[in-house]
C-alpha cells in the first residue's frame, strides 16, 4: 500500500483488444476492455462460456498476444518482448487452471514439479535437506503430506489433491500476482470451500493480489473487493463486489443473479 493507506496499481489494462482471424472471418473476443487490479486486492472477471474472459486471463499471463490496447505492469509498459524478460514477468504472475490434469506433466515426479518451483524463484542450489524442508512446508500448508507425495507422479493424486498441490507450487514461488481460472470447478463442495481458504490465506500472508476467472456469481461475491461483470468480450458492469451484486445496473449481470437458484424459492425453471 502507499503512505496514504491507498492500494497501489500492480496490473492495468487500457483498450485491451484481440482479435482472432483477419479479413471478414475475424472475430473480436476482448474488445477494448480497461482493468486495473491493486496489490492485495481479490478480483473477480465473470462472465458466460464465451464471454471472453479466458482470452483476457491469457493476454494477462502473456501467452498471447495483444491485438491493441496496452497493458501496465506496476505503472511501465509490460515488456515480455524477450524469453529473459517473460521469464522474470511470469516470476511475479502465475496461474492456476481449471483442469488440473493439463496443467502437470505427467512424465515428471510431484518432486520435480516442486523443485521447478525453487529454480524459478532462484533457490535451486538449496541443500537437499533444506528443499526438502520447503517442500514439506508448502504442502503442508495445503495439508498434504510431502513424504507420501515424493517419488510420485501427478496422475496417481486425485483431483483435488492435484488442485492443492497447485496451491502448493505458488506457495513456494509466492507470485505478486495470481490468476485462478476456475479453480474450484473440478473439485467437490467441501474441496471447493477448503481450496478458496487456502487462496484467501495466501492472499493475507503474501499481500498477493488474486484475480479469479468464473462463471460463479455467487463466488465472486463472497470473496471479491472489485468485479468485472464480462459479456461478449466487454465489461458491462464494474465496482465493488457490493454495489455489482447488491445494486446491478447491466441487465446482464441482472440475469446472471437470477440465475442463482435460491434455496428457499421455488425454482425457475421456465429459461432452461
Amino acid at each position: 500500500m502507499s503512505s496514504n493507506g491507498e492500494r497501489k496499481s500492480c496490473l492495468r489494462g487500457e483498450g485491451v483488444t484481440k482479435v482472432f482471424g483477419i479479413g471478414n472471418k475475424a472475430f473480436t473476443a476482448v474488445d477494448h476492455v480497461d482493468f486495473d487490479f491493486k496489490e492485495g486486492e481479490i478480483v473477480s472477471i465473470v462472465g458466460e462460456s464465451g464471454s471472453g474472459k479466458t482470452t483476457i486471463s491469457k493476454m494477462i499471463l502473456g501467452l498471447i498476444s495483444v491485438t491493441e490496447g496496452q497493458i501496465y505492469y506496476h505503472d511501465e509498459i509490460r515488456d515480455i518482448s524477450t524469453g529473459a524478460k517473460r521469464k522474470e514477468y511470469w516470476r511475479n504472475i502465475q496461474a492456476i487452471f481449471q483442469d488440473p490434469f493439463a496443467s502437470y506433466n505427467m512424465f515428471y515426479k510431484i518432486d520435480a514439479v516442486l523443485d521447478d518451483c525453487l529454480k524459478m524463484r532462484g533457490e535451486g542450489n538449496l541443500s537437499p535437506q533444506e528443499k526438502f524442508d520447503r517442500m514439506t512446508e508448502a504442502c503442508s500448508f495445503v495439508n498434504l503430506k510431502f513424504a507420501e507425495l515424493t517419488n510420485k507422479y501427478p496422475f496417481e493424486l486425485s483431483g483435488g489433491q492435484m488442485q492443492r498441490l497447485m496451491i502448493a507450487r505458488i506457495f513456494l514461488l509466492r507470485p505478486k500476482i495470481l490468476l485462478a481460472d476456475e479453480p474450484t470447478s473440478m473439485v467437490d463442495a467441501c474441496s471447493r470451500a477448503t481450496i478458496l481458504d487456502y487462496l484467501l490465506k495466501l492472499r493475507d500472508e503474501e499481500n498477493m493480489t488474486v484475480v479469479f476467472v468464473t462463471h460463479d456469481i455467487g463466488l465472486a461475491y463472497y470473496v471479491s473487493d472489485k468485479i468485472y461483470i464480462m459479456e461478449h468480450g466487454k465489461f458491462v458492469e464494474s465496482g465493488t463486489a457490493e454495489d455489482c451484486i447488491l445494486r446491478p445496473q447491466a441487465e446482464y449481470t441482472k440475469r446472471l443473479i437470477s440465475d442463482v437458484p435460491k434455496i428457499h424459492e421455488e425454482w425457475d425453471l421456465s429459461t432452461v
